[in-house]
Parts: C-alpha cells; sequence; structure tokens
C-alpha cells in the first residue's frame, strides 16, 4: 500500500477542510431523503444543528472511566431510562451501535447460561449479520431456523432447533431486509421453556415501532413486557435520528447486563472495567443522541413516525402501479423490500439507473430462495412522489437495457478462483475487467457485481466481499 508522509508543517485549517468538503463531493446526501438507506433525516435543522453542537460539547470526554467523567453517567442513564420506558423496562447500556449492542447482548447470554461445548444461538435465516459476527468474535455456532412465506420466523422451527447448547434464541422486531415482525411472543415463550435467553433485535424497529403504538397502530408485542424476552437492542442512531454512534440495548434481569460487561486487573496498570467493547471512546455520540432525544420529544417522534409510515404505505401503494414490480412481505415498520415479478426487469439495474437520477435504492442479493430485491428505508421527510417518479423511470430504462451481460462461465470461474493467489493490486484488476475502476471514481456500475454475487454461494460471496474491502482500502 503506498503511503505519504506526514506534512513536515501544520496546514491551515482553511485548505484543510476545502479538502474535506472536496472529498465530500464524491458522498450520497445525508439529508433530503434520496438516499434509502443508511441515513435518517428528521427534516429539521434545529435539532440537527443542535445535536452538533451537543456533540462537539462532548467531544473530548472520554467513556472510558465514569469516575472521572460523571457527566456521561448522567447523560447515559436518562438515555438508557427514555428507552426503557417505552421498551419494557429493564436496565442498559449504551453502546455505539447495533452491531456493539448485539454483541454485548450475545456475550451476556454466553456468559450467564454456560452450556456444555461449543454455545449455540438460533437465528432465522433473516436475522442481521451482527448475530453472525459476534458468534464469530465470541466462539459460538449459527443454527439457522427457516422463515415462512412471509419472511417471518418459524417458532415450531425454533423451539425444534433449541439443544442443550443453546444459549441464546434471536427474533427481529422488525427484520431489517423487509420490515416484517417475528412472532416474538411465540418464540420467546419457545425460548422460555427450554429455560433459555431470548433476545430481540428492534435495532431498526425500536424506536419507531413503540411510537406508531401510541399513534393508534395496530402493533404487535415484541418488547421486553413480553415473557420470555430477556434482552432487546434499539438504535438510536435510526429512527431516533440521533448522529451515528448511539444504540441501547436493555436486560430484563440486571445480572445479565453486568455479564455484558469486562473488567481486568491482571497487569500493573489502571484497572479496567468496560461496560461496551470499546474502552476509550468519545462522549460526542451520547451528547448529541441525549439533545436529540431531549429536543424531539415525544410529540416529535409520534409525528415522525408516523410520517415515515404513511410514506411507506404510499411507495406500497405506488410499486403496485409498477408494472413487473412487487413487494416482499407485509412491513410493520417503514421498511420496503420490492423485488422483480418480470425477468426481464432486474432489481440491479433499477438500482444503477436510480442512481443515474440522483437516489439511492440498495441493492439486497437472493438468499433461500428470496429473491434478489431493493430495501426502501423510509424517514419522516422521505418524498414518495419523487421516489416513485424516480423507481417507475429507473424501472423502464431497465426494462430497455435488459438484465446484465454476465459471461455464462464467469460465475463458475470466480467461484473456483483462488483468492489467495491475488493481491490487491490483481483483485482491483480483475474488478477493472467487470467494469469496477476503485481508482476512478464517479459513479460505480454495479448490476454486473452484484448480478455475479447473486450466483454465488454465500461463503464465496463473503471472500470476494472481503477482497473489495481489502483492494479498496489498498
Amino acid at each position: 500500500m503506498p503511503s505519504d508522509p506526514l506534512p513536515e508543517a501544520g496546514r491551515a485549517p482553511a485548505g484543510l477542510l476545502a479538502e474535506l468538503a472536496r472529498l465530500r463531493d464524491a458522498d450520497l446526501p445525508v439529508r433530503g431523503g434520496q438516499v434509502t438507506a443508511y441515513v435518517y433525516d428528521t427534516g429539521r435543522e434545529a435539532v440537527h444543528d443542535l445535536a452538533a453542537t451537543a456533540y462537539h460539547e462532548m467531544l473530548e470526554v472520554n467513556c472510558l472511566d465514569p469516575t472521572a467523567f460523571p457527566s456521561i453517567v448522567a447523560l447515559e442513564r436518562q438515555i438508557v431510562g427514555y428507552v426503557a420506558a417505552k421498551l419494557g423496562g429493564g436496565s442498559g447500556v449504551f453502546s455505539s451501535g447495533g452491531t456493539e449492542s448485539i454483541m454485548l447482548a450475545v456475550k451476556a447470554a454466553r456468559d450467564a447460561h454456560p452450556v456444555e461445548g461449543r454455545p449455540q444461538i438460533v437465528l432465522p435465516a433473516t436475522a442481521h449479520p451482527a448475530f453472525h459476527k459476534a458468534a464469530h468474535y465470541l466462539g459460538l455456532e449459527v443454527v439457522h431456523v427457516p422463515v415462512d412465506a412471509g419472511y417471518r420466523a418459524d417458532p415450531a422451527a425454533t423451539a425444534a432447533a433449541i439443544t442443550p447448547r443453546t444459549a441464546l434464541v434471536v427474533a427481529s422486531a422488525p427484520s431489517y431486509p423487509h420490515g416484517v415482525m417475528d412472532p416474538v411472543p411465540e418464540i420467546a415463550a419457545a425460548a422460555a421453556a427450554a429455560g433459555v435467553p431470548c433476545h430481540v433485535d428492534a435495532c431498526v424497529g425500536g424506536w419507531v415501532l413503540p411510537w406508531l403504538r401510541d399513534a393508534g397502530r395496530d402493533v404487535p408485542p415484541f418488547d421486553l413486557s413480553v415473557p420470555g424476552v430477556t434482552s432487546i437492542s434499539c438504535d438510536l442512531h435510526k429512527y431516533g435520528y440521533s448522529p451515528k454512534g448511539a444504540s441501547v440495548v436493555l436486560f430484563a434481569d440486571e445480572s445479565h447486563r453486568r455479564h455484558a460487561y469486562f473488567a481486568s486487573a491482571e497487569w500493573p496498570g489502571y484497572t479496567v472495567i468496560n461496560a461496551t467493547v470499546q474502552s476509550s471512546k468519545s462522549a460526542g455520540p451520547l451528547g448529541a443522541a441525549w439533545a436529540t432525544l431531549n429536543a424531539v420529544g415525544a410529540q416529535g417522534y409520534r409525528e415522525l413516525a408516523e410520517n415515515a409510515m404513511k410514506s411507506a404505505e404510499r411507495l406500497i401503494a405506488g410499486v403496485a402501479a409498477v408494472p413487473g414490480l412487487r413487494v416482499l412481505g407485509e412491513p410493520v415498520a417503514p421498511l420496503v423490500a420490492v423485488a422483480s415479478s418480470d425477468p426481464s426487469l432486474d432489481v440491479f439495474v433499477i438500482a444503477d439507473e436510480a442512481r443515474r437520477r440522483g437516489w439511492f435504492f440498495q441493492p439486497q442479493l437472493s438468499y433461500q430462495g428470496i429473491p434478489p430485491n431493493l430495501h426502501f428505508t423510509l424517514t419522516g421527510v422521505s418524498d414518495v412522489d419523487a421516489l416513485l417518479d424516480a423507481l417507475t423511470g429507473a424501472a423502464e430504462a431497465a426494462r430497455a437495457a435488459g438484465p446484465p451481460d454476465v459471461p455464462a462461465d464467469l460465475v463458475g470461474a470466480l467461484a473456483d478462483l483462488d483468492l489467495d493467489s491475488l493481491d490487491d493490486a490483481g483483485f482491483a484488476g480483475l474488478l477493472a475487467s467487470v467494469g469496477v475502476d476503485l481508482a476512478g471514481g464517479g459513479e460505480p456500475e454495479m448490476a454486473v457485481v452484484n448480478t455475479i454475487l447473486d450466483g454465488l454461494p454465500p461463503a464465496t460471496r463473503e471472500a470476494l466481499l472481503i477482497r473489495f474491502l481489502s483492494a479498496l482500502y489498498a
């Protein structure tokens, strides 16, 4: 990897900020709703400005030692209290995001519920990959259970998958890919009958579903008030609209929360006690989340949740009018997955055509019989009319273009490729041969790449994606 030396003399602030602005030119926009994943916009500039100010105020405060900085204890207590009040009580931890919250929940379950041999985690096929990551890091074995025709986890299959080695059972509220709710009470009951903890992944839904219920919508039970649910994760940087780095994991039993902690006195330095995976970390996200929650308030969240759900319903109705497209499942949250019912209409080409029109539609690959599709996260400021115009135009262009032209033998060749024989430069050359130039900038043509990945088994996809990331940063 080529390296540039650090400038001998410090550079002027104006020049550095100008360079940051130039680098940001190629980024997707974070406001306005044209990016239907990754970012959440309240449309309330004063709230965004307040969060930035609060972030800056807490930027240099280190969450490593709450006795040195008692402000972090006060802020975290309030934030966790707000979340617990909406999600059935319990005690919790403020973390950097859903993956860390899930990591803590898995660690707590593993340590609080020791088993003979390698512990297992029982997951629906639609569960977030953060559980696979946690299992990989923490030494658990993943046991998959199928989902039904509506993409909801199967309670009977879940119960049948529980063994004496099961340390944790998981349900989603909702699952990210399709916005549908797993039958949490039935899954939690199966876990409780076996004496096993049950975690509900409400990272994306935890701060929108309660407000939809408050607004009078029928939201199935899913939180810590459900018998058998022992922990739940809720991201505040999603439908809480806080800046990134804000999530909460709640535990029904405070002793389980303590099992999420880590402490070490096995060295001569300062005593280490961590509530999260990270040690030193800025309190900026904590301050920004606290400010955002208090600035928006309960009424604001009810309005934002209802507006987002209405946007999702309008999108669902609009998709029905686009020839060749259909919605997967029955979303209970503002998350919608759109698939093609016409072989001549390719969703990956639609995504590329939408990018040309200034929109980002998130592609999702096929998996266990679930077709490839486009994911849409709707927020309180989503302009559904403009989105549908972009989707309709992209679909028309995609139909005219036809599916990507992928050589018949390329997928097989990639499946058999010895990736270890290629360095990062060689892999970048391989990508360039299918139209992805890592050094060229601009808007990538991803339909061919996604089509190739879609034809490969998950393990091969993973290996290729790891090499892609390595080559990208090289």
